[in-house]
Parts: C-alpha cells; sequence; structure tokens
C-alpha cells in the first residue's frame, strides 16, 4: 500500500471507528433510558415533539411515522430494543476500545462482529423494507473494509509485538 494511501486508510479508520464509537455509547445510553421509560412516557414525548410539525403539515411522513412508532410500543417490545441496545452497543464500544488500544485480535473479531451486524440488518431488512437499514448496512461494509485494510497496513509496517500491534 502505498504512504498517501495508507494514510488515507488511516483517516477513515480512525473516523469510522470512533464514529461506531459514538453510536455504540449512544445505544447503550437508549437502553439504559428505556429500562427506565414506560411505553406511555414515550408516546407522551413523542406526541409533544411532533405536535407543532403536525398542526402545521398533518400529513408529514417522519412525524407520522413517529407517532404510530410510538403507539405501537409495549413494555415487551421496549424491554427486548433495551437488551438489543444495550447488547449491540457494548459489543461496539468494547471492540472500539479494543481497536483504538490497537489490540491485535481486535481487528478479526470486529470484522466478524461488523459482519454479523449487517447479516442481522440485511434480515430486518428484509421484514422492515426500511431504506435506514440499507444506508447503515452500505455504511458498516465500509467500516469493514476500512478495519480490515487497517489491519493489514499496521501488520506489514510494524508488526506483531505482544498482543499489540507495535507502532
Amino acid at each position: 500500500m502505498k504512504q498517501k494511501e495508507a494514510a488515507i486508510t488511516h483517516v477513515l479508520f480512525d473516523v469510522s471507528v470512533i464514529g461506531k464509537g459514538i453510536d455504540g455509547a449512544l445505544e447503550i445510553i437508549g437502553g439504559v433510558l428505556l429500562l427506565f421509560v414506560s411505553p406511555n412516557q414515550i408516546q407522551s414525548v413523542v406526541r409533544a415533539i411532533t405536535q407543532h410539525e403536525l398542526s402545521q403539515d398533518p400529513h408529514d411522513l417522519v412525524a407520522r411515522h413517529l407517532l404510530i412508532g410510538a403507539g405501537h410500543l409495549t413494555t415487551g417490545t421496549t424491554a427486548f430494543a433495551a437488551a438489543y441496545l444495550l447488547w449491540h452497543g457494548a459489543v461496539k464500544a468494547g471492540l472500539v476500545v479494543a481497536l483504538l488500544m490497537k489490540l491485535r485480535w481486535a481487528y478479526p473479531l470486529a470484522v466478524v462482529a461488523f459482519i454479523v451486524f449487517v447479516i442481522y440488518q440485511f434480515y430486518r431488512y428484509s421484514h422492515t423494507r426500511s431504506a435506514g437499514l440499507l444506508v447503515l448496512s452500505v455504511v458498516d461494509v465500509g467500516v469493514i473494509v476500512i478495519t480490515w485494510l487497517e489491519y493489514k497496513r499496521l501488520k506489514s509496517i510494524h508488526g506483531f509485538v505482544g498482543r499489540r500491534i507495535a507502532t
């Protein structure tokens, strides 16, 4: 890999991994909040947030989807969502910390974990047809590629020393 390409790969890797870390932290926060907030409280907040927009445009697509989604919430769905967000966020956050520490085992494990996430997102897409899941999956595939390229770059330049990639 040429030096300029390697530098670009490294910057893209840092940006994508930090983005994944922020996403993981937000998922953990969201999961914790869902443990303590009832579906009725969520519905009240969504109604309050969307009320002004719907008064101006009763057919607003985003506001209507938020209201419909909040209306379908149950204690079981919020408990599942909380567990999913906590697990998913913890896995991401843990992998991000390990990647930023340049632990060599983290690179292939992150690639595998992110592939599993993409497979699950495609499974969910087959049921929901959510364009957001497709966009997220494309971004995740990019992160997978960048993570693998960064792993190969570090391995070829620095080699391995113990459990960490030497820098």
